[in-house]
C-alpha cells in the first residue's frame, strides 16, 4: 500500500499506511517536516549537547545529562528492547529512518537552523529513548529531596510538611472519565488536560495513525512513535495525569580517588590525571570501583567546558559536590588505607557539598516501557490497555481508560522501587546499609469509579502508597462538583469544565483579610472588594488582579523575614536544580499550608497580610487579571516579538484552568494545558481537542499558531475521522512532496498536471530512490541487489560530482519518475561515440506502478518536461540515451519521442568508490533541439 499523507483543515496530519512498521516510518517523516527544529533540539538536550548552538544559557541542562548519562541510558535500553521485543525495535528503527528522511526538508523550513548555523544530524535508534527519558527525568521531582534537606537543615524536620505541594518543577494534568449513565448517548467520555511547561512549538503533536491493524487519534510527543498518554482507537479511549509517585533515589556518595594521577591539583574533575581512579564506600564498609570518565562540552558562545561523569553502584553522580576531594572533613578520600571504611562513616562533613548520585529505574532495569506502545495502538477492549500499561515503566502514571462495550480502567502505571521510607522523602547516605532496593511494588493500585465518575488532578487517589507529595485537592474536588449536577454530559459539554477558574485555595487569605481591622480607608475598601469577589480568576477581573497583587506581596513579605530568610541562599547546586530551591516559589506553592499552620516559627502572619493589603491599596493595579497573567512559553530561542503578542490568561495555579503564574515572582504563566482533549468513547466523530499554538513548528505556516485563539478561549477543534471528507475537501489535502523544497523546473502540461523538476536530495529522498532502483522493473538499471546504504552512498557520490546530477520529477505532489543527466564526456558513453559540443546524457526511470499514473501518455508527457528542462532551461543541443537494448519498451517511447536510433554498443566495465558498474550492451539513440521543437 502506497503510503498517504492527508492534512485536516487544522493541518493535523492523518497518516495511512499498509503496515505499522511504514506507518511510523511516515510518522517520522511527516514529524520532521513539521518539527524539525523542535526535533533536533530534543535530540540534542538528550546527548547533552545543546550548548554548542543554543550557547551558555544551555550549559546547565548539557552538564546534567552528561552527567546523568541519559543518552548511554536511552543506548542500554534500546539494546534492550531489540533482545526482548524485537517487533519493536524494529517499529521504533522505522521512526527514525522516517525521521532521518525528512530531516532535510523540514530544516530548510526552519529558519532557526540558519540562525545558529546548525545543520540537521542523524538520528540514532535510540534517539527516541532519549528524547522520552529527557523529558520525563524530572517528572518525578527527585530535586525535591534537595530541597527538603535545606528545611530541615535550616528549619527542623517539622517545617517539612509546611512547604509540601504540587512544587514548581512538577507537572500535572486534569483527567476525568465519566460513564454512561452520566451522558446524553449513553456512551462514556474521557476528557482531561495535561499540564506541562507550555513549550513552543508545543510538546504534543495532533496525529492519526491508521494501517489495517488499527485506526488510532491521539496526541503524540514529537520525538516518539505511536501514541503514548492520550489515544482513540475508535473502540477504546485512554489517557493519564502524573500519579505524582515517588520512584527516584539521591545518594550521598563518598568517594576517593586512588591510581597514578593522584596528586592535589583540585576537586572532582578538576586538574585531575588521566590514571585516575575512584572508588566508591558502599553499604558493606568496602570501597567498589566506580566508573569515570570526561567529556568536553562545546558552547557556542564560550569555552568548551570539561564535565567529570562518574557512576557508582548507586548510579549517576548528577552533583560532584565538594571542591576539595582531599579535605578531611569533606566527602572524598585521599585513598588511604581506610580498607574498613570505619572512619569514612564518622567523616560525612557538611551534607551539602556531597557528591550526590542518582538512582531510578530506567537505568536499573534498561526499560523505558517502549513495549507498551503498540500493543497501545492496537487496543480494542480496556482489558487490551490495562495489558499494554503492565509493561508501562516511565514516568508513573495514573490511567483512565473506557471501551464501548461499558469497561472501565482506573489505575497506576509504572515502576516503583520498593526501598525504606527515609529513601522516599530524603537523600541518604550510599556508605548505610538498608538503602537498597528490594524489588518492585507490585501489583500497582487500582482506583474507582464512583457514581459513574472518576477523577484524577495530582490529588492523593490510587497512588498515594506510591508518592509523597501530591497536589493540592481543590482541582479534583472542583470537578467532581461539576460533573455531579448533570446525568446528561456530551462531549460538546466539556470545555466549559477545562476551563473552570474558581480558586478554592484563596480561602485561607481572604479568612485572614476578614480578620483584619483598623486598616486605612483604602485598605478597608479593598478588603471588602476582595471579600466579595465570587474566587475566579477570570482574564477580565479587576478583582482577580487584586487579589494576585495582594497575594504576591504576601508571599515576598513571609519569604523575607528572618525566619524563613535562611531558606533564601540555596546551596552551590547545578542550576538545573535551581527552580526546586528557590524560597519564593517555595513559598507561592505553599501559601495556603503556611497561613493555616498552627504557628510558623513567630511569624505574625497578620501583620504580613495587613501590610501586604496596604501595599497594594497604596498603588493598586491599573487593569484585569489578563494584563499581567499573560502567556510565557519556553522557546530553544527567545523571540521577543512573540514574547509581547502573548494573550492574557484567565485561570491560576490550583483552578482547573491551571495556568501557572509564580506567585511573589512573576505573574507570566510558563505552565498550563499543553493540550486538550475530549475523547467520545462510542462516537469518536464527536471527539474534541485543542493545542496551545497549532500543528506546525515552521514560524511561516498557516497552521503555526492558528490554535492558540481557540485555547485561550477554550473553544475545541472537531477531530476529523471520515477519510472521504478528508481526500475530498480542498482544506484537507494530500501533503505535497517536498514543497518547500526549490525547483529547477516547473511545468504544467495539459492534462496531466504540474511537474516540478527537482535536485535529489540522497538522504531526504532514499526510501522513494531505494525503493524505485531496486524494483524489477528497474532491473536494467543494474542496481536490483543494492541496500539502502548502497543506495544512498551511490547517490551521494553522484550528489558530490560536477558532471552528473540527479533529479525527482513531482508530478502534483506525488514523486513520479527519477531523472539523471551527465556530461558524456565524463562517462564511459564517451568511449563508444564521438561527443559533440552541447551533449548531455540523459537517463530516466518512471515510478513503479502504484506510485506513478497509468493515464495515456503519461511516461511521454514527463519525458517531454525533462526535455525542456535540458533543452529550455540549460540549453544543450543534443540529448543521448543509452538504454539496455532488451528494454523495447522503452526504446518504443523514444522514437516516438523523436529520438533517432544510433548503433548498439558495449559501455566498458568502470569502478566507483562505492559501486561496480560491470560492461554492459546498450543501445544509443540521439534526440536534437530540431526534432524536440527548439
Amino acid at each position: 500500500m502506497t503510503v498517504e499523507i492527508y492534512r485536516d483543515a487544522w493541518g493535523v496530519p492523518h497518516l495511512r499506511a499498509g503496515d505499522a512498521r511504514e506507518l511510523a516510518h511516515a510518522q517520522g517523516l511527516v514529524t520532521a517536516h513539521d518539527r524539525a527544529w523542535q526535533l533536533e533540539v530534543e535530540r540534542h538536550r538528550a546527548r547533552g549537547t545543546s550548548a554548542a548552538f543554543l550557547g551558555s544559557d544551555a550549559l546547565g541542562w548539557d552538564r546534567f545529562a552528561r552527567q546523568a548519562r541519559l543518552d548511554d541510558t536511552a543506548r542500554r535500553c534500546f539494546t534492550a528492547l531489540e533482545r526482548r521485543d524485537p517487533e519493536t525495535a524494529a517499529w521504533v528503527w522505522a521512526y527514525v529512518d522516517g525521521v532521518n528522511q525528512g530531516l532535510p526538508e523540514g530544516a530548510r523550513r526552519a529558519p532557526e537552523f540558519t540562525a545558529v548555523g546548525l545543520a540537521p544530524g542523524r538520528w540514532e535508534p535510540w534517539t527516541p529513548l532519549g528524547v522520552w527519558l529527557a523529558t520525563h527525568i524530572l517528572f518525578a521531582g527527585f530535586p525535591a529531596k534537595l530541597w527538603r534537606e535545606e528545611v530541615v537543615r535550616h528549619l527542623g524536620p517539622d517545617a517539612v510538611g509546611l512547604f509540601a505541594t504540587d512544587g514548581p518543577g512538577t507537572s500535572g494534568s486534569n483527567g476525568w472519565l465519566v460513564t454512561g449513565e452520566r451522558t446524553a448517548t449513553g456512551g462514556p467520555v474521557v476528557a482531561g488536560d495535561p499540564h506541562r511547561y507550555i513549550e513552543a512549538p508545543g510538546v504534543y503533536q495532533q496525529i492519526r495513525l491508521s494501517c489495517p491493524e488499527f485506526d488510532v487519534i491521539g496526541l503524540a510527543v514529537p520525538g516518539v512513535p505511536g501514541i503514548a498518554h492520550f489515544g482513540h482507537t475508535g473502540t477504546v479511549a485512554w489517557a493519564i495525569t502524573n500519579a505524582m509517585a515517588d520512584y527516584q533515589d539521591l545518594y550521598r556518595e563518598w568517594l576517593r580517588r586512588t591510581g597514578d594521577g593522584g596528586g592535589g591539583g583540585g576537586g572532582v574533575g578538576v586538574g585531575v590525571g588521566v590514571g585516575d581512579r575512584v572508588e566508591a564506600l558502599g553499604p558493606d564498609g568496602l570501597w567498589h570501583p566506580a566508573s569515570r570518565h570526561t567529556e568536553i562540552i562545546e558552547v557556542a558562545d564560550g569555552d568548551p567546558v570539561e564535565v567529570e561523569v562518574i557512576e557508582t553502584d548507586r548510579g549517576p553522580v548528577v552533583i560532584n559536590g565538594d571542591t576539595d576531594p582531599y579535605s578531611d572533613s569533606g566527602p572524598y578520600s585521599d585513598g588511604g588505607d581506610d580498607t574498613d571504611g570505619g572512619s569514612g562513616r564518622d567523616r560525612g562533613g557538611d551534607d551539602s557539598t556531597a557528591p550526590l548520585s542518582l538512582r531510578h529505574p530506567p537505568r536499573v532495569t534498561e526499560d523505558l516501557g517502549f513495549s507498551s506502545l503498540l500493543p497501545l495502538l492496537r487496543a480494542r477492549r480496556v482489558a487490551d490497555v490495562d495489558r499494554a500499561f503492565d509493561d508501562w515503566a516511565e514516568p508513573v502514571n495514573v490511567v483512565q481508560a473506557a471501551d464501548i462495550e461499558g469497561g472501565l480502567l482506573h489505575r497506576v502505571a509504572g515502576r516503583v522501587p520498593v526501598r525504606s521510607e527515609d529513601n522516599r522523602t530524603r537523600i541518604v547516605n550510599a556508605w548505610e546499609p538498608g538503602h537498597e532496593w528490594r524489588g518492585w511494588y507490585a501489583p500497582m493500585p487500582r482506583g474507582t469509579v464512583d457514581d459513574g465518575i472518576a477523577v484524577m488532578a495530582n490529588q492523593r487517589g490510587p497512588a498515594t502508597p506510591l508518592g509523597v507529595e501530591f497536589a493540592p485537592p481543590h482541582r479534583a474536588t472542583r470537578l467532581r462538583a461539576l460533573l455531579g449536577t448533570r446525568r446528561d454530559w456530551s462531549a460538546a459539554d466539556m470545555a466549559a469544565l477545562h476551563m473552570d477558574t474558581h480558586l478554592a485555595s484563596a480561602a485561607p487569605l481572604l479568612d485572614h483579610l476578614a480578620a483584619l481591622d483598623d486598616l486605612t480607608p483604602e485598605a478597608a475598601t479593598l478588603r471588602d472588594r476582595l471579600l466579595h469577589w465570587n474566587r475566579h480568576m477570570a482574564a477580565d477581573s479587576t478583582e482577580a488582579a487584586t487579589y494576585a497583587a495582594v497575594r504576591g506581596a504576601v508571599v515576598r513579605r513571609l519569604a523575607a523575614h528572618p525566619a524563613l530568610a535562611r531558606l533564601t541562599e540555596p546551596p552551590l547546586y547545578p542550576e538545573v536544580f535551581r527552580p526546586w530551591l528557590a524560597l519564593v516559589p517555595r513559598v507561592a506553592f505553599a501559601l495556603e499550608s503556611l497561613l493555616r499552620a498552627e504557628e510558623l516559627y513567630g511569624i505574625d502572619r497578620a501583620e504580613v497580610v495587613r501590610a501586604a493589603v496596604e501595599e497594594v491599596a497604596g498603588d493598586p493595579p491599573k487593569g484585569t487579571w489578563g494584563d499581567t497573567h499573560r502567556l510565557a512559553p519556553w522557546r530553544a530561542l527567545p523571540d521577543p516579538s512573540y514574547d509581547e503578542r502573548e494573550p492574557g490568561l484567565s485561570g491560576d495555579h490550583d483552578c482547573v484552568l491551571c495556568t501557572s503564574a509564580v506567585p511573589g515572582l512573576t505573574d507570566r504563566a510558563a505552565r498550563g494545558p499543553a493540550a486538550r482533549y475530549v475523547w467520545d468513547v462510542a462516537r469518536r466523530e464527536n471527539s474534541l481537542w485543542v493545542v496551545p499554538f497549532g500543528a506546525s513548528g515552521v514560524p511561516d505556516s498557516p497552521h503555526h499558531r492558528d490554535q492558540l485563539p481557540l485555547w485561550v478561549r477554550g473553544e475545541l477543534v472537531p477531530v476529523v475521522t471520515d477519510w472521504t471528507e478528508l481526500m475530498e475537501d480542498r482544506t484537507m489535502t494530500a501533503e505535497p512532496y517536498a514543497a518547500s523544497r526549490e525547483a529547477v523546473h516547473e511545468q504544467a502540461v495539459d492534462g496531466l498536471g504540474t511537474v516540478r523538476v527537482l535536485r535529489v536530495d540522497p538522504d531526504a529522498d532514499l526510501d522513494v530512490l531505494h525503493a524505485w532502483v531496486t524494483a524489477e522493473r528497474a532491473r536494467f538499471w543494474g542496481m536490483g541487489g543494492f541496500g539502502r546504504e548502497q543506495v544512498l552512498e551511490t547517490y551521494r557520490h553522484l550528489d558530490s560530482l560536477d558532471t552528473h546530477h540527479a533529479f525527482l520529477a513531482v508530478l502534483d505532489g506525488r514523486p513520479a519518475a527519477l531523472f539523471q543527466t551527465y556530461e558524456p564526456a565524463a562517462d564511459r558513453v564517451s568511449e563508444c561515440y564521438e561527443v559533440e559540443p552541447g551533449d548531455i546524457g540523459v537517463h530516466l526511470l518512471i515510478a513503479p506502478a502504484g506510485a506513478g499514473d497509468e493515464r495515456p501518455g503519461y511516461s511521454s508527457a514527463l519525458l517531454t518536461a525533462f526535455t525542456v528542462y535540458v533543452m529550455g532551461v540549460l540549453d544543450k543541443r543534443r540529448v543521448v540515451v543509452e538504454p539496455d537494448p532488451r528494454n523495447e519498451k522503452a526504446i518504443a517511447r523514444l522514437t516516438r519521442q523523436g529520438f533517432v536510433l544510433g548503433p548498439p554498443v558495449v559501455l566498458p566495465e568502470i569502478d566507483l568508490p562505492e559501486v561496480h558498474l560491470p560492461a554492459k550492451k546498450a543501445q544509443l539513440a540521439f534526440l536534437t533541439r530540431e526534432a524536440a521543437g527548439f
